[in-house]
């Protein structure tokens, strides 16, 4: 029975929606401006705009009621650990819970991108460019189902993820963040991870004591910046915003997302965090989106010293407000002070502000944070980096990686390889399996690299394989002595190993002191591998030994003179704390690769972009005086297996239909291999002829099927009107009647739109 004295707010029988009204009716002005206003606090590197020590965190929201905190470094403290952080999380919303005079509790925020990997031992899945590479929802949804949990674990309750982005530009340092370069692609597995880490097949259960509130971002377009150079301007046309990357945002927004993150870039020259047009009219009006907007960390503050469309702090406030922008992340006490006095001079209506306070209330109360912001400390330690949940980092990562290549069945190696050379400058680094938006500099005890994957593997043959290692070469450097002892050793072994590829970086290819000067690779200049790492590969391919290159990566990188040299080539997309395991177990024919390229990779910088649903061109001189208009090293979906599949029929529910009806298309493949093995099968379509130029091809729908030798199975996609329709500038989509094609593993097929 509720005391007569408790307030509603605080009364677990209320609705949301009462006790929202009832705790916004009891707020002053400055607390209400307090809980759209985040602070940030890292004791491991220097923030160019200021940052908060733990100690100002605590009188943040001891004095100015703020509403959201990120008390964990980003990636770079060795001290985030699993029995650390749950007590600041805890310490925090004490104070927000019974120094303050409401008692709000506090949002948590924190960049768990790949796994809750800003905290030591937490499991680190493959990148998202990586699980894009699975191909699988399924995978997805459950990985973000374990970020979850371990994110509440430690105290954290919002995750600024999924990466929603369409990669357009493999220049970007962010590619690997991203689901790649299919809309249809991205916007399925970023719903899937919506669904994962809120708890819901809808991605609305938040009461699930395990949820967290997803983010996605950066809305609505961030991944085709000029020149490659992150936040730059995205000047892409409407017509291509609302075809290649608004579809992605939509789908995740159907799944129920709580929040949505605006990108740092210009869009048609409006900064999106000052634009109402894009922050209202379209994510609100159009997508029907009803959550939270939270800033970029300095989206803001951009407005003004940077974008250059707000003469001061103050009027980028005003801006970005009236745009729809509803929190800013790490705005701190100067952002909350300025909002009180925009809204006090009438600047700001308040009825605006609370639109944004309500949404925050809302997103706490969901979440159950009023009933019980705590957590078990104990409890942290025993859930972050659990057995079950780093075997399921394993299975992500083993369907992550990508045979590009096997001339002469060089793999999987027989038992006739005796002796094994491991060498290259990402064989032994664990930093390299995963990357940026996660601690660096851990002990290889956390993970298992390449070198360490292959004694494992190899210790538990009964034929005796033996590994050697040497370094060969840095990622920039190697020494003429270094590539001796790598071709020595190279003349004596069986086969060699050699993994090639890029460091640990965020953003624009830093920060320095793990990567190195910021002018060296890896930069967004250049695609090809340095000649250190070439050089090493060409050196223990000229011993004649069978050579397998291995490229790590964050982005599909232009390997067109080492995938000669090599007899066969793997990538992997940053793979994570088990990708070592993982690509060992292939590289022994333990696992039979499955991965499936999410984007294309380009034979160099000059032949970009390269994407695989690029839009036909006249050809003024003919077509032998044009080179092809995509002409990838790999394409788009490439991926090689240990089994062999035959695509068999493609069919489709009819050949004529009505502007509004759906269509079944289903391909039937076989496995005429000796060992089971799982097939992406990839719908594309083209319309024929329309009244805007389309596309070649484009991606419609994927399944993934696993079939045994001798077995054949279907995959079935439904085509929607959505797919069929052709994208004009406003957003609007018409199906034109006229003929359309299929096409499947070199199949295809045709169906008319009657009028």
């Amino acid at each position: 029975m509720v005391d007569e004295g408790t307030p509603t707010y605080e009364d677990r029988q209320a609705s949301i929606d009462e006790r929202v009204d009832d705790l916004l009716d009891r707020m002053t002005l400055a607390e209400k401006t307090g809980q759209v206003t985040g602070a940030f606090s890292s004791d491991a590197r220097a923030d160019p705009y200021g940052s908060h020590a733990l100690k100002d965190l605590e009188s943040l929201v001891r004095e100015r009621a703020i509403g959201w905190v990120t008390p964990f470094a980003t990636g770079f403290s060795k001290h985030n650990s699993p029995a650390v952080v749950p007590r600041i999380a805890n310490r925090l919303q004490r104070i927000a819970r019974e120094e303050t005079r409401l008692g709000i509790p506090l949002l948590v925020p924190v960049d768990a991108v790949h796994g809750h990997a800003n905290v030591a031992g937490a499991t680190v899945f493959p990148h998202n460019l990586g699980l894009a590479a699975t191909w699988s929802p399924d995978l997805v949804r459950r990985a973000a189902r374990v970020t979850a949990t371990e994110m509440r674990a430690t105290g954290a309750t919002v995750n600024y993820s999924p990466n929603t982005d369409v990669a357009r530009e493999p220049r970007w340092g962010r590619t690997y963040e991203t689901y790649g370069e299919a809309a249809r692609l991205v916007g399925e597995l970023a719903r899937a991870e919506v669904e994962g880490l809120q708890g819901g097949s809808d991605g609305s259960g938040l009461a699930d004591s395990t949820a967290v509130a997803a983010t996605v971002k950066h809305f609505p377009a961030y991944s085709a910046p000029q020149r490659g150079e992150d936040a730059a301007p995205n000047d892409v046309s409407m017509s291509t915003l609302h075809r290649v990357f608004v579809p992605p945002f939509e789908r995740a927004i159907d799944a129920g997302a709580a929040a949505v993150m605006p990108s740092y870039s210009a869009v048609d020259g409006e900064p999106i965090h000052g634009s109402r047009r894009f922050l209202t009219e379209l994510l609100r009006d159009d997508l029907g989106f009803d959550g939270l907007t939270l800033s970029d960390w300095h989206g803001v503050a951009f407005l003004h010293r940077r974008h250059g469309t707000a003469p001061s702090l103050r009027d980028a406030v005003d801006q970005a407000t009236r745009a729809g922008l509803d929190v800013a992340s790490i705005g701190g006490r100067e952002y909350a002070d300025l909002l009180v006095d925009l809204v006090e001079e009438g600047r700001v209506p308040e009825a605006r502000l609370d639109e944004s306070v309500r949404r925050v209330l809302e997103c706490k109360f969901r979440l159950g944070l009023f009933d019980d912001p705590y957590v078990d400390p104990n409890e942290g330690q025993e859930v972050v980096g659990r057995d079950a949940h780093r075997e399921l980092s394993l299975q992500c990562a083993r369907e992550s990686i990508v045979l590009l290549q096997n001339d002469g069945d060089a793999l999987p190696f027989g038992d006739d390889v005796d002796e094994l050379l491991v060498t290259g400058p990402n064989a032994a680094s664990l930093d390299a399996l995963c990357s940026g938006w996660t601690v660096a500099g851990l002990s290889e005890a956390h993970g298992t690299t390449v070198r360490d994957g292959l004694e494992t593997v190899t210790d538990a043959r009964t034929t005796g394989t033996t590994v050697t290692f040497e370094p060969g070469a840095s990622i920039r450097a190697t020494t003429d002595a270094e590539l001796d002892a790598a071709a020595a050793a190279a003349e004596t072994a069986d086969a060699a190993v050699v993994v090639l590829g890029e460091t640990w970086y965020v953003h624009e290819f830093g920060p320095e002191s793990v990567t190195g000067p910021t002018d060296e690779f890896p930069t967004r200049s250049q695609l090809e591998l340095p000649q250190a790492q070439t050089r090493l590969l060409e050196r223990v391919a000229d011993t004649g030994t069978p050579t397998v290159l291995v490229v790590v990566a964050g982005r599909p990188l232009a390997i067109p003179d080492e995938s000669r040299l090599a007899d066969a080539v793997l990538t992997g997309f940053y793979p994570g704390y088990e990708g070592g395991r993982a690509i060992a177990e292939i590289l022994v024919g333990e696992t039979n690769p499955s991965g499936r390229l999410p984007i294309s990779m380009p034979k160099s910088v000059g032949h970009l972009p390269t994407v695989h649903d690029h839009r036909p061109s006249p050809r003024p001189l003919g077509e032998d005086n044009h080179p092809p208009a995509y002409d990838p090293l790999f394409a788009f979906g490439h991926g090689l297996s240990y089994t062999d599949f035959e695509y068999e029929s493609l069919t489709c529910t009819a050949d004529r239909l009505d502007p509004d009806d759906d269509l079944d298309v289903s391909v039937t493949v076989a496995n005429r291999g000796d060992r089971t093995g799982t097939e992406a099968v990839q719908l594309y379509l083209r319309d024929v002829v329309s009244s805007r130029v389309t596309p070649v091809r484009e991606l419609v729908g994927f399944e993934r099927l696993t079939i045994a030798p001798g077995e054949r199975k279907r995959a079935t996609v439904t085509l929607t009107p959505a797919e069929l329709g052709v994208t004009h500038p406003d957003g609007s989509t018409v199906v034109e009647p006229g003929r359309f094609e299929v096409m499947s593993g070199g199949l295809s097929g045709e169906f008319t739109v009657t009028e």
